[in-house]
């Protein structure tokens, strides 16, 4: 009799009892069923066991910039809802009880941060009307008549066509050639689209403007004061980084600071779009204080208002310290008016390492007033606090001896012990080096 096999799916032998042979039948059946398996997919745990829930980190970027969007689409639409208008002030209390007991709203805000902020959204600029009188004594009473672009291109194009057309037909009898009929007709057309535009792609035509060796003619034809305030940025976008810095120095001066002036005295604020504008032409820092904030002090028409916004994007952007250095050294130089310390201070308070040439120039600017009869404003003796709290141990001992003098013929009630208490509690350039150092005052 042959030996009984035992069966591969289970069940026990012939020594394992009664129930030691399976049947048949059940063997078929055990070896059809899965068996469960004692490892189990890592993939199936991690999904069990882990968040799915965005990282904060991530979570807080996706909602800022859902914010600015969000801030974007309503400027663009004014939909944006109307924020306190909070005024701006150069009269404040520094120093003292007063100071400390006075209403917060009266002090001179840090331009960057609640005054700037709102300035960026195009929220109305409020000044003090004292503040404005006070700058109005030191503006020019006969300003220079103010040139456009327009102005300066149908000059050039008068003085060329009266001595290259001479010239020409002198020697050839040819006439100068003027611009094509067909390049005209093509920047009308431009025109008419950039002064409807509000956002996508720019025409080709106008992006190819800055190669032009006449760019400046074919940018007069697309008519710039007729643009809308988001293709003011769009193109400030284009030549500030496509130009060279003495072209791009042109296109400020001629097209983007007269359409700034004229947007802030007429909505008493600055369009979003310009306010951008004027941030975007930073990317050439040379360009925007040659074209855009000396000319502006040179003007001697500058408003209070307009400083404010226009110093506001120094405080946002940071700025080379050679190109600091060299405005501040000239609007010392220049002749004064209020807009002159608004920037001072604002260019004081980056705390460079300044140069000592321009410490001296500063100093000799400050010194200057020491014949001055009129009622000097507020912001003078502000940005001269500014000078001694920042850079009041690398002035000379005669230099801060001058300025104490100073101090007894421009008073004010206020800032002039501050000033006093900086330059006479910290020590000075040639004392600490121990070398004597002779400075000249005009």
């Amino acid at each position: 009799m042959p030996k009984v096999k035992r069966s591969r799916g289970g069940g026990g032998g012939v020594g394992e009892g009664s129930e030691g042979s399976v049947a048949l039948a059940d063997q078929i059946m055990q070896a059809d069923t899965v068996r469960a398996r004692g490892r189990v997919k890592s993939r199936d745990m991690r999904g069990e066991d882990e968040d799915t829930y965005v990282d904060e980190r991530l979570s807080r970027k996706i909602l800022q910039q859902a914010r600015i969007q969000q801030e974007e689409l309503q400027t663009e639409y004014g939909l944006a809802p109307e924020k306190k208008k909070t005024p701006v002030t150069v009269l404040g209390n520094i120093g003292g009880e007063d100071a400390q007991d006075g209403d917060s709203d009266e002090e001179w805000p840090a331009l960057g941060e609640a005054g700037a902020g709102d300035i960026e959204c195009g929220a109305e600029v409020l000044v003090d009307p004292s503040d404005e009188k006070a700058m109005e004594m030191f503006m020019n009473k006969n300003p220079p008549m103010r040139r456009t672009l327009a102005d300066i291109i149908m000059e050039k194009i008068t003085e060329k066509q009266t001595e290259v057309g001479t010239v020409m037909s002198e020697v050839s009898g040819c006439p100068m050639p003027q611009l094509d009929p067909r390049v005209i007709e093509v920047y009308k057309g431009v025109s008419k689209v950039l002064s409807k535009y509000r956002s996508g792609k720019l025409p080709k035509a106008f992006k190819i403007i800055p190669a032009l060796s006449n760019w400046e003619q074919v940018l007069y034809l697309t008519e710039p004061e007729g643009w809308t305030a988001a293709a003011m940025y769009q193109a400030t976008r284009l030549f500030s980084s496509n130009l060279k810095e003495r072209m791009a120095q042109r296109f400020f001066n001629l097209v983007l600071l007269p359409r700034v002036r004229d947007d802030i005295a007429e909505y008493k604020k600055l369009n979003f779009h310009l306010y951008s504008a004027l941030k975007k032409a930073l990317f050439k820092p040379g360009a925007w204080f040659k074209g855009i904030l000396i000319p502006l002090c040179e003007s001697g028409t500058c408003t209070l208002r307009e400083a404010i916004i226009i110093g506001s994007i120094l405080t946002k952007c940071s700025v080379p310290v050679l190109h600091s250095s060299a405005t501040m050294l000239k609007l010392a130089e220049m002749e004064y008016n209020g807009a002159n310390s608004i920037f001072l201070r604002l260019l004081l308070d980056k705390k460079y390492a300044l140069p000592f040439r321009v410490l001296d120039a500063l100093v000799a600017h400050f010194l200057s007033f020491r014949s001055e009869k009129r009622v000097l404003p507020v912001l003078w003796h502000q940005s001269l606090l500014t000078m001694a709290q920042r850079y009041k141990a690398d002035l000379a001992s005669e230099q801060k001896t001058s300025l104490l003098e100073l101090l007894k013929i421009q008073t004010h009630p206020q800032i002039c012990a501050e000033i006093r208490r900086e330059l006479q509690n910290s020590e000075s350039r040639d004392i600490e080096i121990g070398l004597p150092v002779t400075v000249q005052m005009d």
